[in-house]
């Protein structure tokens, strides 16, 4: 690696004529970078401020297509042209997505009436349950109005409810925005899995429709039910957590996991686990091949006549898609799927198996049929750790090859060794991502995945695919119960790793910039193989240094006012409102990198904020600033506030104030974040701003002028 820097010093000295023979010297991974564009071309679409023309993307990508064709002869223009192209079928992808899901989405509150419809999925947590209902019918409403799907939250176990029509007496609310600007959209997700209402219900659903006859052929509905069956017969053998752990791994169902448990494991660096990834379809697939080839060499005539191998590579293709079938099809779940199966294929037609090639490959279908998947943590985090373990892998062959070993005490060493080095190189690609989205660190991942990673390979995944083998005959408790005696080791080490001092850090938010340069300086360290690679270490620098050039907003207000935050001078953010609106709270105290909640209270407090019945008083940078709750407060608070921001309707003018945010303006534009800086000037973001005019954003009539700068 010295040498590599050095190197890279002596080129970068030529100026550009240097680089540009780096770059033509590395041809043969200029299609690595395909991917790439494309993802930037989607998420050029998502940053669009409103909804782009239907053929936006495909003009470009034609456009591109016909210059080149008409400049053939300047070879010159090919990669730039081709790059605009890539990006272009991005952009076009992700256009044609959001329009092929596009279904009604609720515009106001709905009930409490009747809800009837199709229960096609059942989260059971442990104090609840929840049901997504398709084929809905909402009495009032329009079939043009009405969701195609919606999720009620029941307050008792669901029940033997799958596959039936039900109707059951709920209320219904439209998909919330972001807690504050630039935080997670659940309405962008909600949109593109046709969700048009999420509720509560107010009593017990009643079966309309039998699961027989409202199912028909639904291959869904029925893959649905034998999870559902395999989740019941393990929590019978396994009551507790151990039993939750066991269903996530068999399932990909994590919702029987109590939460102290994912909290321990996501602060120990263990939560990769309970994701079905690359390690869990790995380690199946692996199980199911040498298993099955081991059984087949046992006979001579079988060997010696027949491509045992292929034929075991095969088989744990078909179970490595029933394996993503059974577990929900998620996103990295179809990664793992995508790189294991051609793994497999590269084995049945004596080709090499993984490389970086074999990842675009699994990038791009993922993007082309799911491009909405390029803005979550799962695709993020899932990409990051797979491209930077397979480039180090790939560019570290020889030097990891002078560690064969041999024996136990050779072989045994090079495990632990693996497996740590494997922790760093994944914690380190998917730490900075985890930043971003979770805004925290675990420290001592490493010793924890030193212990928990090979118990899972080598102990608590072979006895689960034994357990679904044995299932069919009842006789899963055989594998089940040694499997709890692994689940509850990994446990152990999670809960005792968590509680160490200083295990997690919380991190302010990253700004999205910040992302991006990670993801990119990342991509150029680990797709090019010359010394130049070095420059993407530019990027990942300037991306954790984002960080300390976030500006923190000084004041949030959440859509519906009922919750709201100022920040102190020792810069923790004090809520007022009591403890209502706990989501938002959290989701507001997470982007702050602060871990415990504060309180304003009416007796006052040492924070700068003073609070009574009617609402908040605080100063910030020698503004005030009054937090209305209630109307008969304006009076007052419009004679002496430089900044009012009401969770009700102002109908008057507010003499002092230069900026007045009430209740129409949070409807409107959803929730508000304002900084002072300290010279007294205000500004003010709401979600509206980052979230622009899309389809999954809800049109609110613009009758009145918003009432911002008086």
């Amino acid at each position: 690696t010295l040498t590599d820097v050095r190197n890279f010093g002596t080129t970068a000295r030529g100026g550009v004529a240097g680089l540009g023979a780096m770059f033509h010297a590395e041809r043969e991974r200029w299609p690595l970078w395909s991917p790439v564009f494309f993802g930037i071309g989607i998420a050029a679409y998502f940053s669009t401020p409103s909804e782009p023309s239907n053929w936006t993307g495909l003009f470009i990508a034609v456009m591109a297509l016909v210059i080149f064709l008409l400049r053939k002869r300047t070879g010159s223009a090919f990669l730039p042209l081709a790059v605009l192209a890539i990006a272009g079928l991005g952009f076009a992808a992700a256009q044609y997505r959001t329009a092929s899901v596009a279904a009604p989405v609720l515009q106001k509150p709905y009930g409490p009436a009747m809800v009837e419809g199709r229960v096609v999925h059942i989260d059971s947590f442990p104090a609840y349950s929840r049901i997504l209902i398709d084929q809905v019918s909402l009495s009032g409403l329009s079939p043009a109005y009405t969701p195609a799907r919606v999720r009620i939250r029941l307050h008792k176990p669901a029940g033997p409810l799958l596959g039936a029509r039900v109707s059951v007496f709920a209320k219904l609310v439209p998909p919330s925005g972001p807690a504050a600007p630039g935080e997670y959209d659940f309405r962008r997700r909600a949109w593109f899995e046709q969700l048009g209402g999420v509720g509560f219900a107010l009593g017990t659903p009643r079966i309309v429709v039998a699961r027989e006859k409202a199912n028909a052929m639904d291959i869904s509905i029925r893959v649905a039910d034998i999870r559902r069956r395999i989740g019941e017969r393990i929590r019978t053998a396994l009551p507790g957590a151990s039993g939750g752990i066991a269903i996530a791994l068999i399932t990909g169902d994590r919702s029987a996991i109590p939460v102290d448990v994912i909290d321990a494991m996501r602060d120990s660096g263990l939560a990769h686990l309970l994701a079905i990834s690359g390690l869990h379809m790995g380690l199946v697939a692996g199980f199911m091949f040498f298993g099955l080839r081991t059984l087949l060499a046992s006979s001579e005539s079988l060997a010696l006549k027949y491509p045992i191998k292929k034929w075991a590579a095969m088989a744990a293709l078909l179970g490595s898609a029933g394996y993503l079938i059974l577990t929900g099809a998620t996103v990295p779940t179809q990664r793992a799927f995508l790189m294991t199966g051609l793994v497999l294929v590269a084995v049945i037609f004596d080709r090499t198996a993984i490389s970086l090639r074999l990842v675009a490959w699994a990038a791009a279908l993922i993007l082309i049929f799911a491009p909405e998947s390029l803005l979550g943590a799962s695709f993020q985090m899932s990409f990051a750790a797979v491209v930077a373990l397979v480039s180090v892998y790939e560019q570290g062959r020889p030097v990891l090859q002078r560690y064969q070993g041999s024996g136990w005490t050779g072989r045994v060493p090079r495990y632990v060794g693996g497996v740590a080095l494997t922790t760093l190189i994944a914690g380190a690609a998917t730490g900075l991502i985890a930043l971003y989205h979770f805004g925290r660190i675990a420290h001592f991942g490493l010793a924890a995945n030193i212990i928990a990673v090979p118990v899972t390979a080598l102990w608590i995944m072979p006895w689960a695919v034994l357990s679904v083998v044995l299932m069919p005959f009842g006789l899963e408790s055989l594998a089940l119960v040694p499997m709890e005696w692994g689940i509850g080791l990994v446990i152990y080490v999670a809960q005792g790793v968590a509680e160490w001092p200083g295990a997690v850090s919380l991190v302010p938010a990253m700004p999205v910039w910040g992302l991006s340069c990670i993801a990119l300086g990342g991509l150029w360290l680990c797709i090019w193989r010359q010394s130049w690679r070095y420059l993407g270490l530019i990027g990942i620098a300037a991306g954790i240094l984002s960080i300390a050039m976030y500006r923190a907003p000084d004041i949030l207000v959440s859509e519906d006012g009922g919750v709201m935050a100022v920040r102190n001078a020792d810069g923790d953010l004090i809520l007022t409102n009591g403890r209502k609106g706990k989501r938002i709270a959290d989701t507001w105290l997470e982007g702050a990198g602060q871990r415990e909640a504060r309180y304003a209270t009416e007796a006052g407090s040492e924070d700068g904020i003073a609070c009574d019945t009617l609402g908040c008083i605080s100063r910030i940078h020698g503004r005030t600033i009054a937090l209305v709750q209630d109307a008969q407060a304006l009076s007052d608070d419009c004679r002496q506030a430089d900044i009012v921001l009401s969770a009700v309707p102002v109908r008057r003018r507010c003499v002092s104030a230069r900026i007045v945010v009430d209740r129409f303006d949070l409807w409107r534009h959803g929730a508000h974040a304002i900084r002072i800086n300290p010279q007294g000037d205000a500004s003010v973001v709401t979600v509206s701003d980052y979230s622009g005019d899309r389809p999954w954003t809800p049109e609110r009539p613009d009758w009145r002028r918003r009432n911002k700068h008086q």
